[in-house]
């Protein structure tokens, strides 16, 4: 859980995903989008990778990534759970917290 954390704590990082919402995109793309180079990004792209949050996918020779929704979805479920945000959480609840009017 700790690689995927680390590859959302930079910007441009947590950036390319929002991106990536709207679908997949080439490197190429998604570079243009951000004022560094081409190498800095493939950096960046390779850090979202090892961390299961992109996949990339040769296509006629330009990678698409697209997002791995899975990998985020279970960490933040991972993450919500060391917390004792989810099942079971109200329950440990002191009195009166958590209660809206």
């Amino acid at each position: 859980m700790s690689e995927i954390f680390d590859a959302l704590a930079h910007p441009i990082r947590r950036e390319v995903l929002e991106l990536l919402k709207q679908g997949g995109m080439s490197a190429g793309e998604l570079a243009d989008r951000f004022p560094v180079s081409k190498p800095t990004m493939s950096g960046h792209f390779a850090k979202l990778k090892a961390a299961g949050l992109i996949r990339g996918e040769n296509r006629g020779g330009s990678i698409i990534y697209t997002l791995n929704l899975s990998t985020l979805e279970e960490a933040l479920l991972g993450f919500m759970g060391r917390v004792g945000i989810g099942s079971g959480a109200a329950a440990r609840m002191a009195p009166g917290q958590g209660e809206t009017t």
